[in-house]
């Protein structure tokens, strides 16, 4: 038994791809937001393929041979006292969560323009608030359960990737400047999907549907958690996007802080 064990651990072997570089990271326009979001340079997206068949039942085991593998822990890095480093110790455990990922167009976003969120001109409209003097109802919506617009997106909605990927844009970093118009967090939201999700088109029905897994992670050393950061916070997030049929998986995370001010 222990050595069927041993051989389910050691099933998956990962090469670092350099070469593959994901569009919004060489987009100019983009990285300009995400230095005004204050995310720029603290945003991070590496990409491996691996050798064997992926299956989503199997996804604990798969983040734990990620992590584990020599060629990962060699080429990943991880924010630190706001420098990018190496990995120092080996992980011992991950936490793994499955996330929702349906999504082929950015309907999902419709409700927000038709519930007075965003006024027909595009801009976001601004709101009270005791804590936040310069607050508005997107922000409010998406973080505060008792907004009166929360419920305008659906709970399994908002466990989609797509919709937590604009929820991560629109929180932005810590010193983030927001925007006053919605169209440059939806904008940059379908670009970044686009290029980390993989999908695929019905030949009979010419339906196309999502065929990568996304997989929210954290890994721990002996010392406790140490990936993406070891601290914890919601704006601090690292997923795992799995194309199975290419097999190639890309480390997509974010650690919250100051961002860079430099292109």
């Amino acid at each position: 038994m222990a050595g069927e064990k041993w051989a389910f651990e050691k099933t998956f072997s990962f090469n670092h791809l350099p070469s593959k570089k994901l569009s919004f990271l060489q987009d100019r326009d983009v990285l300009k937001l995400f230095m005004k979001w204050s995310m720029l340079g603290r945003m991070s997206a590496q990409s491996y393929s691996f050798d064997q068949c992926f299956y989503p039942y199997n996804s604990e085991a798969f983040a734990l041979g990620f992590f584990r593998d020599p060629n990962v822990a060699s080429s990943l890095r991880k924010m630190e006292a706001g420098a990018w480093g190496p990995l120092d110790k080996p992980v011992v455990s991950v936490d793994v969560e499955p996330v929702q990922c349906t999504k082929v167009s950015m309907e999902l976003f419709d409700p927000i323009y038709s519930c007075g969120i965003v006024r027909p001109s595009g801009h976001v409209a601004k709101c009270f608030h005791d804590v936040y003097p310069d607050y508005d109802e997107l922000r409010q919506m998406l973080q505060e359960e008792d907004s009166e617009h929360y419920c305008v997106v659906g709970k399994e909605e908002r466990g989609e990737f797509l919709f937590r990927l604009f929820k991560h844009l629109c929180v932005g970093g810590e010193l983030c400047q927001y925007e006053d118009i919605i169209d440059p967090y939806i904008s940059t939201t379908k670009q970044i999907y686009k290029d980390l999700i993989s999908v695929q088109k019905d030949p009979e029905t010419k339906k196309i549907s999502v065929v990568s897994t996304v997989l929210k992670v954290c890994a721990y050393d002996e010392s406790g958690r140490c990936y993406p950061d070891r601290r914890e916070e919601e704006q601090t997030f690292a997923y795992v996007i799995v194309d199975p049929f290419k097999r190639h998986a890309t480390l997509f995370s974010h650690c919250y802080g100051v961002g860079s001010f430099t292109l």
